[in-house]
């Protein structure tokens, strides 16, 4: 009559190898470096992917950039206008009192936003008047952030979407 031992303990083994992954013929310490293994993989892929994702959290805010005390309104005529992601940018010529020019330049909304709003590169072709309302740099020279252009027909367009952009009467958005 054969031994119990001889029936059962390969089934055991094989329903086991199964469950755990591992051969019963390696040491528990195998296992257990194993599962180890497994673990200190799966921490470098998350730690790899959050180094990936940080540039994402890391876009600059309004307040980074440009002055909120520094409000600008200025008309002038289109020089050129960029649309490119994520953001546009509008330059002008202003004219001062004294009768020197001044190209400014002011950061907008990304391109698919402002055609949402109605305001198409068409719009701001060079040589057409313009009004640009917001906000100056922090680095002092001629740039700013436009929160609205106004065009020479009278229509205006929200060209700016920062969450932090000062808004009347000292509230933030």
């Amino acid at each position: 009559m054969a031994r119990l031992k001889d029936f059962w303990w390969p089934a055991l083994r094989a329903t086991l190898r199964r469950t755990l992954g591992a051969t019963l013929g390696r040491s528990s310490l195998s296992v257990l470096f194993r599962g180890f293994r497994v673990t200190v993989f799966t921490a470098l892929v998350c730690l790899g992917l959050g180094v990936v994702a940080l540039p994402a959290l890391a876009h600059h805010a309004f307040a980074a950039e440009y002055d909120g005390d520094k409000p600008l309104d200025l008309t002038g005529v289109v020089t050129k206008a960029r649309w490119v992601n994520p953001h546009s940018w509008l330059y002008f010529d202003v004219k001062a009192t004294d009768g020197t020019v001044t190209n400014w330049g002011v950061e907008m909304g990304a391109p698919n936003a402002l055609a949402g709003k109605g305001l198409l590169k068409t719009d701001l072709q060079p040589g057409a008047e313009i009004q640009v309302k917001g906000y100056r740099s922090k680095n002092g020279g001629p740039y700013g952030y436009a929160v609205t252009v106004t065009l020479h027909d009278g229509r205006s367009f929200q060209t700016g979407g920062a969450q932090d952009v000062p808004q009347p009467g000292g509230a933030q958005k």
